[in-house]
């Protein structure tokens, strides 16, 4: 395994988690660009980057919005789960239209399922499915980190009232599919400050019942 270099962007108006994951190769993705393409790209050109793909964790529009800006500049494919790839075209279902604005990314070239494997230089991140979030909510695996979109958050957990979400669901597979990983485990959350499986294990106030 190649040894992760991993820049996060803040993504406004959100505050989402944009990241960009490489290794010692030079290849790397990008999770979630939720906006700001140029800053993101900005960063792809100076780190002379070759990106292999652009991976979303679930398909609401502040995970999206910059899809299609980073693909037609990197021409790597675009992943997100079945369950999720609708939202993409649909600003309804991704819930721009009930922030006030359009988000829309062309349809995904692949569709994400539990197990898949997504390679670059070196490294390797698998899917885990993590519904609860939204139906088609997944978490990205690698060598000491995990990616947990809006389904795990520092302390908290993502939201689950929105249209396909479920509580018991959520809560459900954040113990039986993040919590089962190693304690030292980086956590890279869709907002706010990274943690550690293991500190989220024993603190995160939602997980204690």
């Amino acid at each position: 395994m190649g040894t992760l270099t991993i820049r996060s962007f803040a993504v406004m108006p959100f505050d989402e988690n944009c990241y960009v994951v490489s290794d010692n190769t030079g290849e790397g993705v990008v999770i979630d660009p939720g906006g700001m393409a140029s800053t993101i790209l900005e960063y792809i050109r100076e780190a002379k980057l070759s990106i292999k793909a652009v991976l979303n964790t679930h398909g609401h529009c502040d995970h999206i919005g910059a899809d299609d800006a980073i693909r037609d500049a990197t021409e790597a494919p675009l992943y997100i789960h079945k369950e999720d790839a609708p939202m993409l075209g649909d600003v309804k279902l991704n819930l721009s239209a009930f922030m006030g604005f359009r988000a829309l990314a062309r349809p995904a070239e692949h569709l994400l399922s539990e197990g898949d494997v997504i390679s670059f230089g070196q490294s390797k991140l698998e899917v885990l499915h993590t519904p609860g979030h939204s139906k088609g909510g997944v978490c990205f695996v690698g060598d000491g980190v995990v990616f947990t979109g809006d389904t795990l958050f520092a302390g908290s957990i993502g939201r689950s009232d929105f249209p396909g979400g479920s509580e018991v669901e959520l809560i459900g597979n954040i113990k039986k599919r993040l919590l089962v990983l190693p304690d030292d485990m980086k956590v890279y959350s869709g907002h706010g400050p990274s943690s550690e499986i293991g500190w989220e294990r024993v603190r995160n106030p939602y997980l204690q019942w």
